[in-house]
């Protein structure tokens, strides 16, 4: 039976406090004076009032008196006539007052002192200490209900399940998936067996009860996910792995176990744990020996995935974007022993999934989703949605029936860099930073394996005074040394043009020599390309799992050899600035009329740069892109 405990003690404790604060309101009415006209009068007035036979009656209470007169009369000081009158006996009192009373035919009533009511002195006494321990228990009562269980707020409702307990078939399906062609293959076989099980039985076959999805955040995890239940029209219960952990330990237990039993009650059926990283990582770095809430929780979630008969039809699957950090008993066969990777899709994926976030969006007969598909690498598909919605937005702010392209391609911009800002930049400034775009533009036309040029700006947007944007001729996987060298000319290009034209550097290459130095050192530390140090794994640290915090280890290797890496990010740095000055001397009349562009006209297209700039050299020729296919390596953002 229900605890109703929880209900009942709002309306107890309202029912108490009414009926005290009624009889005190009752006990101060009975004891106030009538009402009517009343005059204050001296004692000997009173006196003399009696002996003339104008009192008709009067009330004693104590030293206090109050009366009628037989006719309304004049008294001072109202002056006005009255009714009704009141006085007090002296204090030693007056023997003879009865008897004049009597004599002069006067009603007397007499009524105890409301100092001297038992009751009324009890009430008012008590009534602050009823109130106090009525308060009191009222806490008392709520505290236990808290810890103890039951009712509303209680520790029942803190170890209820956050999830879904009585999970419904999605309404999704792998149509609503664009791209991801892969992941969906992998799990085809997850909802034949989903379907009809009984016929993995009959042939001995157990199908993996833990999938582990894994990718960059926005790639789509949970909508695979979901569309697997959809697919095989199972129940489908979803909880994110941060909501099992609380302060109390054992919490997060108890809500693991009340997730795989209510999935066990309506098998066939899917668990969804969002965020496995949260609560699965790997055990014996927390504090008090292995007992803290995180680990009682991953051992609960082993538990329960080992305790799974064959018969039960209930896959679990997790998603994460670190799988490096989770504890190697998760990933041991029976439990999350098989790995969908869901991939940043590529330039036709991502023109899918615009197809699919499009469907119910009034687009103008002048959109290109191909070549919109190709202006945003390294997209996901919650960033691609995040694109449309934001176009559709300006849209309607402009009172547009349709969204056009350029509605899109303002909120690309919009996505990648920022907001457009107004500043007020100084003219000596804004020459500064046209020289400083115009050295990372030139660099990336001239060097023969720099990526191709889209845009040029130095309008203010987001935390940047301006932008070169990039568009790769492919998507590359891997990047080779001399993608790396150019890269790194390209990126220290704007501190050389400053150097070349303006005589000094300034602060606005703080994001260029931090971004260069950090892929120098990567070339350098982990991938080998620096002939003085070769093949060596020399990277400054390694994050490891603590405490669901990332902490940096010591390095693993002698001063030496940091003293080497420390030398060849040096030379690297210096090989790619001297490349960049020297286009910056070779060409230096087309990067005067490229400034001069930039400072009139502030953004720049391709077909602009290169009427600025001319041709590249015969030597540096290399392939246009076809289309704008592109990667996010391309896209460089200054702070200021």
């Amino acid at each position: 039976m229900p605890d109703t405990r929880g209900p009942q003690m709002p309306w107890k404790g309202s029912l108490f406090f009414a009926g005290v604060m009624l009889i005190l309101l009752w006990s101060v009415i009975a004891n106030l004076p009538q009402p009517g006209q009343q005059a204050e009068i001296a004692y000997s007035e009173f006196k003399a009032l009696v002996a003339s036979d104008k009192v008709d009656e009067v009330l004693l209470r104590g030293e206090e008196v109050s009366g009628t007169f037989r006719e309304p009369l004049a008294v001072a000081p109202q002056g006005d006539p009255v009714e009704r009158f009141s006085t007090r006996i002296p204090a030693f009192g007056d023997d003879g007052l009865l008897e004049a009373l009597q004599r002069h035919g006067v009603t007397v009533r007499v009524r105890e002192s409301a100092e001297n009511n038992l009751a009324y002195r009890l009430l008012i006494f008590a009534v602050p200490w009823l109130v106090l321990i009525a308060f009191f228990i009222w806490i008392s009562r709520r505290t236990a209900r808290s810890m103890g269980g039951g009712g509303p707020g209680g520790l029942a409702d803190f170890l209820k399940q956050p999830g879904k307990t009585q999970a419904k078939v999605p309404g999704v399906r792998f149509d609503d998936v664009a791209g991801q062609a892969d992941a969906k293959r992998d799990v085809q076989e997850l909802v034949a067996f989903l379907k009809d099980p009984a016929q993995y039985r009959r042939l001995g076959a157990e199908v993996p009860h833990g999938v582990l999805l894994m990718g960059p955040p926005g790639t789509g995890k949970t909508l695979m996910a979901k569309a697997l239940a959809g697919e095989a029209g199972v129940p489908f219960f979803s909880i994110s792995g941060s909501a099992f952990i609380e302060v109390f330990v054992g919490v997060g237990a108890s809500r693991v176990r009340k997730l795989f039993e209510a999935a066990r009650k309506q098998a066939p059926a899917i668990i969804f744990i969002d965020e496995l990283d949260s609560v699965g990582r790997t055990r014996g770095t927390g504090v008090g020996g292995g007992h803290d809430e995180r680990e009682q929780t991953l051992n609960q979630i082993l538990a329960e995935m080992d305790g799974f008969e064959p018969h039960e039809a209930v896959i679990v699957l997790a998603a994460t974007n670190r799988p490096d950090v989770l504890d190697p008993a998760l990933l041991r066969p029976g439990r999350f022993d098989r790995h969908v990777a869901l991939d940043l899709p590529d330039r036709s994926e991502r023109e899918a999934i615009l197809r699919v976030h499009t469907r119910k969006v009034p687009l103008d007969d002048a959109v290109d989703l191909g070549t919109l598909s190709a202006g945003t690498p390294g997209f996901s598909g919650a960033d691609l949605r995040n694109l449309v919605n934001e176009a559709a937005m300006m849209a309607a702010r402009e009172l547009s029936e349709r969204v056009l392209m350029r509605h899109f391609e303002e909120c690309r911009d919009k996505i990648l860099l920022g907001a457009t800002r107004t500043l007020a930049i100084q003219p000596e400034e804004r020459h500064r930073l046209a020289v400083h775009e115009a050295g990372h533009t030139a660099v990336a036309y001239f060097l023969p394996n720099a990526d191709p040029l889209y845009k040029v700006t130095i309008i203010p947007r987001g935390r940047t005074l301006g932008g070169t944007q990039q568009l790769p001729e492919v998507e590359r996987q891997t990047l080779p040394e001399e993608y790396l060298r150019d890269r790194l000319a390209v990126t220290l290009g704007g501190r050389a043009a400053e150097q070349v034209f303006l005589g000094g550097v300034s602060s606005g290459a703080d994001d260029d020599i931090r971004k260069a130095t950090a892929l120098a050192r990567a070339m350098v530390g982990r991938w080998g390309m620096s002939p003085e140090v070769g093949p060596v794994d020399l990277r400054d640290s390694e994050e490891q799992p603590f405490l669901g915090r990332e902490i940096t280890q010591p390095r693993r290797f002698s001063e030496r050899s940091a003293q080497a890496v420390d030398e060849a990010v040096r030379g690297l740095l210096q090989e790619a600035e001297e490349r960049a000055t020297a286009l910056m001397s070779s060409h230096r009349g087309a990067l005067e009329r490229l400034i001069r562009a930039l400072e009139d006209r502030e953004t720049l297209d391709r077909a602009a740069i290169e009427a600025c700039l001319g041709e590249p050299d015969s030597g540096n020729a290399r392939r246009q892109p076809a289309g704008k296919t592109a990667t996010p390596h391309g896209f460089r953002l200054r702070d200021r």
